[in-house]
């Protein structure tokens, strides 16, 4: 049953500049910190402003507020955090109503498969409890589910990370006999949504084919077409976007790039790419897409655009060329 739209976002609406479109620009080059790591971020995580809240707060009440789109590449994880929480922020109050938020866990310069894979995913785990407690009001999070990948994962995280929370955690996918022939239970999403949700957080929904393909379901079925909100977190995306999995043996998933994807907003990405001509992809919303470098200790701007540009492209063509 459709929600009442006061109940998720402002009625605040924000006018952004314009953003130009150069292949190459000039833009102001930050410092980093090269210790920026998972490790160091858990010791201030719950020192995070807790004044951002998915249902009522605002940045700014003032409609003529500017906003800065030329957002720093974050020194640590506490400093990712808190541009994820303002990038989501602003894309709700823009109405936004799915959301994507990608980046590494196993070091801010670091690229996938630099970590093990349960380890990225406890990372996440943790990163997602810090973010969820910094955003979302502590009298939503009984309205607030998050969904894991699988059963299993969810006992892990009650007893863990998410111990002691008012959050809903719910799972994706359900084990079966067969489970080390990879087969999973289909679960109902209508069945796991309750009247009072109003948003839906999904974690790592990459270890299983299937899972991205419940979260289209959870979509359809529960989001689409009423008040509530949903937010891929680390999803790992772009291997649908890329054609990592042939559309030959995955006709389903591959459609996503065509049907779920372009109703999607990515409102926080970091892509790094290594090696000679190595650069990171970073957008905090609701700033351009900008390709970044690392020179000593600053990174620098090299490209710039409105569009997401597919990772062959930034790797092939724009990093090659700086």
């Amino acid at each position: 049953m459709p929600l009442s739209s006061a109940a998720i976002a402002s009625n605040i609406s924000i006018n952004f500049p314009s953003l130009p479109t150069p292949k190459i620009v000039k833009c102001r080059s930050f410092p980093i910190n090269n210790n920026a790591n998972i490790g160091h971020q858990r010791a201030a995580a719950f020192m995070v402003s807790r004044s951002l809240s998915f249902a009522t707060k605002s940045l700014s009440g003032d409609r003529n507020a500017s906003v800065d789109v030329d957002v720093p590449f974050p020194s640590d994880y506490p400093e990712l955090l808190d541009q994820a929480r303002k990038a989501t922020d602003l894309a709700l109050k823009d109405n936004k109503q799915l959301m994507e938020i990608e980046f590494p866990t196993a070091g801010l310069q670091s690229v996938p498969g630099d970590g093990e894979g349960g380890i990225e995913m406890t990372g996440s785990m943790q990163l997602i409890r810090e973010f969820c407690d910094g955003f979302i009001n502590p009298e939503k999070a009984t309205r607030t589910r998050i969904f894991f990948p699988e059963a299993n994962e969810v006992t892990f995280a009650r007893e863990s990370t998410f111990g002691g929370t008012s959050f809903k955690l719910d799972y994706l996918t359900k084990p079966s006999f067969f489970e080390d022939f990879g087969f999973f239970e289909k679960v109902k999403m209508a069945d796991r949504v309750k009247l009072e949700d109003e948003l839906f957080l999904v974690a790592y929904p990459y270890f299983n084919v299937n899972e991205m393909l419940v979260v289209e379901e959870l979509y359809k079925e529960a989001v689409e077409n009423t008040a509530r909100k949903l937010i891929i977190f680390n999803g790992e995306l772009d291997r649908i976007r890329s054609g990592y999995y042939p559309s030959f043996f995955y006709p389903k998933l591959a459609k996503l790039s065509t049907t779920l994807f372009p109703k999607m907003e990515t409102v926080y990405y970091i892509h790094n790419f290594k090696g000679r001509n190595g650069g990171t992809l970073f957008r905090c919303y609701p700033g351009p897409w900008r390709v970044l470098r690392k020179v000593g200790n600053k990174f620098i701007c090299l490209h710039q655009q409105e569009k997401m540009p597919s990772l062959k492209e930034v790797a092939l063509d724009i990093l090659t060329s700086a």
